[in-house]
């Protein structure tokens, strides 16, 4: 066997077994040509709104936004960078192009992907944005999906995101009926001593199963947060609440299964 594809089989499975451990991974992006036009159609976008030139530092540009927009204002301007992100025919395959070869790996080669790249922007102190702890598997997604989380800049601590490893996960989960939950807070208080805060910097991707308690506070980090993220699952898994057609269409479909899905029996066969 070819020294190198004996090297890309053996990290695959490195990689794979390490996701099957702790219900996560982070990697290096495969395609940093792409990440970085995305960057730069999202700077784009968010210069044209604000009617201010392009910024000659990026990073700086992004990283202290929240000097450049009132919180007030902040989702109407995140949906209209989201919206017209996602306007683009182009968008989508190339955000799936910053971790196919893992993606792949994990769920499969036919694939669906969700309809719509989801843009967050987390501003400094601002609990607007706050997504308390959750599973979306508890909230109409199938167990058998990917999360691809992006970071545009990078992230750390309270201005990046905690999940539950899946250690952890199988012990609480066992026992949550045990303890007195009324809010998410609760919840978070039960668990907090056992969750991962994850360091994601710019050029890096995080894949996670949704099945995992996840979620983040208020960011007490003197930077703004960005961060894109999309699911994916094998298109024959088991669906839930989000069906095909509905929340998710196909990203890759092989010759043999669209003949498959396109025949039909002879009449009165």
């Amino acid at each position: 066997m070819d020294k190198e594809v004996k090297y890309r089989i053996n990290e695959f499975d490195s990689f794979s077994k390490k996701f099957l451990e702790n219900g996560y991974i982070i990697r290096p992006i495969a395609n940093f040509d792409a990440l970085d036009k995305i960057r730069d159609t999202v700077i784009q976008i968010a210069t044209d709104i604000l009617e201010i030139d392009l910024p000659k530092d990026k990073e700086f540009f992004l990283n202290s936004f929240h000097d450049l927009i009132d919180y007030k204002k902040l989702n109407d301007f995140r949906l209209s960078i989201y919206n017209k992100l996602n306007s683009f025919s182009w968008f989508k395959s190339l955000y799936y192009s910053l971790a196919e070869t893992y993606i792949k790996s994990l769920v499969g080669n036919e694939l669906v992907i969700q309809k719509r790249v989801n843009l967050s922007i987390q501003l400094p102190n601002d609990d607007s944005s706050i997504l308390p702890v959750h599973a979306d598997v508890w909230n109409g997604d199938s167990p058998y999906e990917l999360v691809m989380w992006i970071p545009i800049v990078d992230c750390y601590a309270s201005k990046s995101m905690f999940i539950l490893p899946i250690e952890e996960e199988n012990k609480i989960s066992k026992s949550i009926k045990s303890f007195r939950t009324s809010s998410s807070d609760d919840l978070f208080n039960i668990i907090k001593g056992n969750i991962k805060w994850l360091d994601i910097k710019f050029g890096e991707v995080l894949l996670f199963s949704q099945n995992l308690m996840h979620g983040n506070i208020v960011n007490i980090e003197n930077e703004t947060r960005w961060s894109m993220n999309c699911r994916y699952k094998s298109l024959f898994s088991p669906y839930s609440a989000k069906k095909l057609g509905e929340f998710f269409e196909p990203l890759s479909i092989k010759p043999v299964t669209k003949l498959g899905m396109n025949y039909k029996f002879p009449k009165g066969f």
